[in-house]
């Protein structure tokens, strides 16, 4: 058996549990999840990440989270600034995952962008965006759980004629309906 929730000896929750972290990314790597570009306006401009881990929370009030590594300087400076937009990307904006998946560049060079309700960027040709404003902070080990209060929303049914851009196993794909 290969279940170690079921297994006693796995570890107490304390953080010495003996799961290696290559097959915890491994196993949950076969979760499919969408693609999304998170946006803020920090101290110096502009800031955004790639982020994988993002759901709905709450319809009343709307919420949503997002999971940002604790050490992202992207995080912290749109931590600071209080506000954040998350983009969700097309099937056609693996490039623009690609970028925002990087560190240590300019970012938004060549990406056209435009502001709505919390002057976050909206990146133009995402399937949809989500405007916040940053409800709570909650630890999540080497990552922090942010919930957003909505304050805007749209989409956009002219972008991404191939669907949503998904990542599963390591890899990058689109959904395709049964």
């Amino acid at each position: 058996m290969n279940d170690t929730a079921a297994d006693p000896s796995a570890g107490d929750g304390t953080g010495t549990d003996p799961i290696d972290p290559g097959e915890f990314r491994r196993v949950l790597g076969h979760f499919p999840t969408g693609v999304t570009v998170v946006t803020g306006v920090g101290p110096d401009g502009h800031v955004g990440m790639a982020i994988g881990s993002f759901a709905s929370v709450s319809l009343d009030p709307p919420l949503v989270m997002f999971c940002p590594g604790r050490t992202s300087t992207s995080w912290q400076a749109i931590r600071q600034g209080g506000r954040f937009c998350v983009n969700v990307l097309g099937a056609d904006q693996k490039h623009v995952c690609d970028i925002f998946a990087r560190s240590g560049e300019d970012k938004f060079a060549g990406v056209t962008v435009r502001t709505e309700a919390t002057g976050a960027p909206v990146i133009e040709g995402s399937l949809a965006w989500i405007d916040c404003d940053i409800h709570a902070v909650f630890d999540g080990g080497d990552h922090e759980i942010v919930v957003g209060r909505v304050r805007a929303l749209g989409t956009d049914d002219t972008a991404g004629g191939a669907g949503p851009l998904l990542f599963y196993k390591g890899g990058y794909g689109t959904f395709r309906e049964l």
